[in-house]
């Protein structure tokens, strides 16, 4: 920036930040290394194989399936016109919404045997029992992959549609002047140019697939989540559940290595105002092909979940809408906003640190603070067990020797433990988002008021704050958004007694109790609404200005962010 004050404070502040969010990720490999009882030959010959091998499926069912949905949705909207299209177009970001385990409890209750579906079914074509007809089992490995990719796609259909937008229409108009169709224009032009943007829509896929446990643990689906989980809670040993989380972190590394090579020597080609995309025009059964095809994902992912949702809701609204659910909403949303000021707090000091302190370092520093944001939430529930237990333990040992009392658990046994695994997951969010806009302020402001006497810290407060806010506030809206959802790491981190509306809903979901459960399933994915809202403003009415939506696209955060 050629503006790198004398001073190293502002290194000092990112390497705090950066170190925090490091323990986490080195406490799992410290205990998955010197464990107080070593597993690993049990684990490997026993359950981790099995682990290994359902992850693996279930990561390239929701790949493939998402890959498919979300691309072809993309290039509908982008390059199509047929009717409903512009509704389509941001519609088709609903899903987002909805929690992966929550739309996996509405769609068992409708199609499990004694739902309404195979109810309508027996009594439309006069069948007895179960022998009597064969229907698929929602509760499997394939009804997993289904549910998640219903609610996934979205990451691959934003990315994919905004690189769209993107490519030159003359490129296109070339190809077809050369004699390809519109299908082959699409495979060998437009698909390959947008490949790094679906590269990283397909991470951000796989780690949200890595990073879930109420779907898959529902449906009896052993992954490498529901195994941190039995061998930490139900077999009790800490250090196995850190040996297994290491293993994820293998998938972790191996996504962000293909992620990059996918985007290697990539380059965006942003059109001329003479060069606008054309739209093919859709007729006859290809335009209603197309119509029902959106509409079918959007239904699938959103309006059944949605309407049944509201019905189970709104049926025992008064039953339900108690001082005890009540409470366990204030706790999630305390808890989530507490998470969201965290993040943007030091998401600004991480975001800002970069601008006055540009050397390689600091980029090093802030790239491996996002870190966090990689590691499923399984994970990151035994990263900060670790170190908050060790703290407690000590202080603990501490006060007994010498002041003859116990000072129990302060930190690990409290809210505090999520608070910090909330922090250190969902940073790369709000700094993304941050960076993202105080990249946008000119460095001239900087030196205009350090020209005015005015220290960092002052211009920080005066000129830049001002001009990020917009970042910082859909930064913090999505961290909200993240943390009201999260389930792994609050189920596992939660204090005795605690609960918040995750928990709620998988506690009595688990149980086959949704109707119990829908009030709060609806107000999660009510909360869920608003970065949808933001993400469908911020695509609306970008058509003519396909690189300012690229901007913003840039702002999600992904592996990229790592970099």
């Amino acid at each position: 920036m050629g503006f790198t004050p004398s001073s190293g404070r502002w290194f000092w502040t990112v390497l705090v930040i950066a170190l925090l969010v490091a323990l986490p990720v080195l406490s799992v490999f410290v205990l998955a290394l010197f464990p107080e009882e070593n597993i690993w030959g049990h684990l490997w010959d026993t359950v981790l194989l099995h682990y290994i091998s359902a992850t693996l499926t279930l990561a390239c069912g929701v790949a493939l399936c998402t890959l498919v949905t979300g691309v072809g949705a993309a290039w509908l909207v982008s390059m199509c016109r047929f009717p409903g299209r512009g509704f389509f177009e941001w519609a088709l970001l609903l899903p987002f919404a909805v929690p992966a385990y929550v739309i996996a409890y509405v769609y068992t209750d409708l199609l499990e045997y004694a739902g309404p579906v195979q109810q309508f079914l027996r009594g439309a074509f006069g069948w007895q029992t179960a022998r009597d007809y064969w229907f698929p089992d929602i509760r499997s490995m394939g009804g997993a992959i289904t549910m998640l990719s219903l609610v996934l796609y979205p990451y691959v259909y934003m990315l994919a549609r905004a690189a769209f937008l993107e490519q030159c229409g003359s490129i296109r108009a070339a190809s077809r002047s050369l004699g390809c169709t519109p299908w082959q224009s699409f495979l060998r032009v437009s698909l390959p140019m947008a490949r790094p943007a679906i590269a990283v829509g397909l991470s951000l896929v796989l780690m949200e697939t890595l990073n879930d446990f109420g779907t898959v643990d529902f449906f009896a689906v052993r992954t490498l989540s529901v195994g941190i989980y039995d061998t930490w809670l139900s077999r009790g040993n800490l250090g196995g559940a850190a040996q297994i989380a290491c293993s994820t972190l293998v998938f972790v590394v191996l996504l962000v290595t293909l992620e990059r090579i996918a985007r290697r020597r990539q380059r965006h080609f942003v059109p001329s105002p003479g060069t606008r995309q054309r739209r093919y025009r859709l007729r006859g059964g290809r335009a209603i092909l197309a119509t029902l095809f959106c509409a079918l994902v959007l239904t699938g992912g959103f309006a059944v979940p949605l309407a049944v949702l509201l019905q189970y809701a709104l049926g025992n609204f008064a039953s339900y809408w108690t001082d005890d659910f009540l409470s366990i909403a204030r706790n999630s949303l305390l808890l989530s906003a507490a998470a969201a000021l965290v993040t943007a707090g030091l998401g600004l000091l991480l975001a800002y640190g970069k601008r006055l302190e540009p050397g390689r370092t600091v980029r090093v520093l802030v790239g491996f603070s996002k870190l966090g944001y990689a590691m499923p939430g399984a994970v990151m529930a035994i990263g900060v067990i670790i170190p908050l237990a060790a703290f407690d333990n000590t202080l603990d040992d501490f006060a007994r020797r010498y002041f003859d009392t116990s000072t129990g658990l302060l930190l690990s046994g409290t809210v505090f433990a999520i608070l910090f695994a909330y922090s250190a997951r969902f940073l790369a969010v709000s700094t993304g988002a941050i960076e993202s806009s105080l990249d946008k302020v000119t460095p001239s402001m900087d030196r205009a008021s350090r020209s005015l006497g005015r220290n960092s810290w002052q211009t920080l407060w005066a000129v830049h704050l001002p001009l990020v806010r917009a970042g910082i506030l859909s930064g913090a809206i999505v961290v909200f958004v993240d943390c009201m959802k999260e389930l792994p790491a609050t189920l596992l981190l939660r204090p005795f007694g605690f609960d918040t509306l995750a928990t709620y809903v998988y506690q009595f979901a688990s149980d086959e109790m949704l109707e119990r459960s829908a009030l709060g399933a609806l107000l999660i994915v009510l909360v869920g609404l608003l970065p949808v809202i933001l993400l469908s403003r911020a695509m609306g009415g970008r058509e003519d200005a396909p690189e300012t939506q690229a901007a913003t696209m840039a702002e999600l955060p992904s592996t990229a962010a790592m970099d």
